[in-house]
């Protein structure tokens, strides 16, 4: 099992009000949730946001900076750019270490953040036919980035059976060993209910620095 007991989610502090009220959105969901369409909705969802977005329901969007459309193309097999994005942006995304996770928190600087810590189990038996697991960071695409599509999400279920095989088929990459573990778990949508999941908050301020609480 590589999965470890907790996962981990990092919010924009702006937004842990809305969290506790309504649950956990992906960004797709919450442009939903904010009634927009057209092109207004396109440039936050199928382009590369530069810089922290607020909607108007006051839902904050993180940047996808360390995401250039120039860098994706060459990474990219079988989608464009802007179909990358929405691919992201229709999934809400959990690390599964702290470390990584603190890479992340770091580039959020000086932002305000709030991490939660879920219970994996409970959450992969209520979300798990939604669950998705990637070998490597889809949210960075710089600096030699490794190939990833659509198939760099490995359905839960998929993934239990085989591991990183259809991510190597479909892709054309060497196949990763079935102890290489995941990075990201995603889940699409929406989780309304994630706090009977949360074991743990911690409110970051800036410069601090997640501690994973004792198990």
């Amino acid at each position: 099992m590589l999965i470890p007991s907790h996962v981990y989610h990092m919010a924009e502090a702006a937004n842990w009000p809305a969290i506790q009220r309504d649950g956990l959105y992906s960004a797709s969901a919450l442009l939903d949730r904010a009634g927009l369409v057209g092109p207004a909705r396109a440039g936050w969802e199928r382009c590369q946001r530069l810089v922290l977005t607020t909607l108007p329901t006051g839902a904050q969007l993180r940047d996808q900076r360390p995401m250039p459309p120039a860098a994706l193309e060459k990474c990219l097999v079988g989608l464009t750019p802007d179909e990358w994005y929405a691919l992201l942006n229709a999934r809400i995304f959990f690390w599964l270490d702290p470390e990584r996770l603190n890479r992340h928190r770091r580039a959020c600087e000086p932002s305000a953040q709030v991490v939660m810590t879920l219970d994996a189990e409970r959450l992969l038996a209520a979300y798990g036919e939604r669950t998705a697991l990637s070998p490597i960071n889809t949210g960075n695409a710089r600096r030699l980035p490794a190939k990833r599509g659509a198939a760099t999400f490995v359905a839960y279920t998929t993934w239990v059976a085989s591991r990183w095989a259809s991510e190597a088929a479909a892709l054309g990459t060497r196949l990763r060993p079935p102890s290489h573990a995941p990075v990201e778990l995603t889940v699409v949508g929406a989780v309304p209910d994630v706090m009977t999941f949360v074991v743990d908050v911690q409110e970051l301020a800036p410069g601090q620095s997640f501690t994973p609480p004792s198990r």
